[in-house]
């Protein structure tokens, strides 16, 4: 019973810390061009870079069950039709930035595979780089328990600093991750420069909730019950506070779409899904 007391006690003063970061940040929203936000804290750039690594090394291994719990396997269904709607073709060389489970380049070569009924993929043809070599390491092992891995090349390099030619990829996507990058618009420069004059540019990312009722349950889901699974099944729950936060930082559809134009893609466009929980957003380097 003490045991338990002091738990709850515990999970209490997490939300009330909560509560005061989330008025914080409404307060006090202003960032200069030498600080950026983590979640809703405002540090330098550079200290941001150093605690996104430490928040997916801590959750590289509960990350692909964390995700099950969190959308109950929702996430599953989205990254399907992402993968549809690129439309996969057999010999497009296909860049997965910030990709290091492997969830969309498996679901990209199985595409291929068995919708277009081809045997092994050229080598090099599906890369998935991530800074992370924590989460690099979960996306090897899912491939080698899958039988695929030397169908996919694994690569630890920054999404804002790539470590690939330019004009080298037919497509470049990203799943989940590019709200976590210190300069979006570096990384939004660095998909364009690698892509094929002709490439395409899709991205799925949580996104803003379009729906008044659905938003305010969608707060209270992630603020009072996230941080709590984390805590109980990764033993963290700083990371996925700071995993939810994220979300709510990151630009709207409109916003980001601009900011994918102001890049130099054309044909920029994005598509709800679930109400606005998640988006793609698709464009073209013409």
């Amino acid at each position: 019973m003490a045991a338990g007391r002091q738990l709850s006690k515990g999970l209490l003063r997490k939300l009330q810390n909560t509560a005061k970061n989330i008025l914080f940040y409404r307060c006090f929203s202003n960032i200069n061009e030498e600080t950026t936000h983590f979640g809703y804290e405002t540090i330098s750039k550079e200290e941001k870079s150093e605690r996104v690594h430490h928040v997916f090394h801590n959750v590289a291994d509960k990350y692909d069950l964390m995700n099950d719990l969190m959308s109950g396997g929702i996430h599953r269904v989205w990254k399907d039709y992402f993968i549809s709607k690129i439309h996969p073709r057999y010999g497009n060389k296909l860049l997965d930035v910030a990709g290091g489970t492997g969830d969309i380049a498996m679901r990209y070569l199985n595409y291929i595979k068995y919708e277009r009924r081809k045997a092994m993929l050229p080598e090099n043809q599906i890369i998935v780089c991530d800074v992370n070599q924590a989460m690099l390491h979960v996306g090897k092992r899912k491939a080698e328990h899958l039988g695929i891995n030397q169908e996919i090349s694994w690569v630890c390099g920054n999404g804002e600093d790539l470590p690939f030619e330019d004009n080298s990829f037919d497509v470049y996507t990203i799943a989940f991750g590019i709200r976590n990058f210190t300069n979006i618009e570096k990384a939004l420069d660095e998909a364009y420069r690698v892509l094929a004059p002709g490439g395409r540019f899709m991205c799925l990312e949580f996104s803003a909730v379009t729906n008044p009722v659905l938003e305010r349950l969608y707060d209270m889901y992630s603020f009072q019950v996230i941080p709590i699974m984390g805590q109980i099944i990764a033993k963290d729950w700083d990371s996925y506070q700071y995993l939810v936060e994220s979300i709510r930082q990151f630009p709207d559809q409109d916003e980001f779409s601009k900011m994918i134009n102001d890049s130099g893609f054309r044909m920029v466009n994005y598509e709800n899904l679930t109400f606005g929980i998640a988006a793609i957003h698709s464009a073209f380097k013409l």
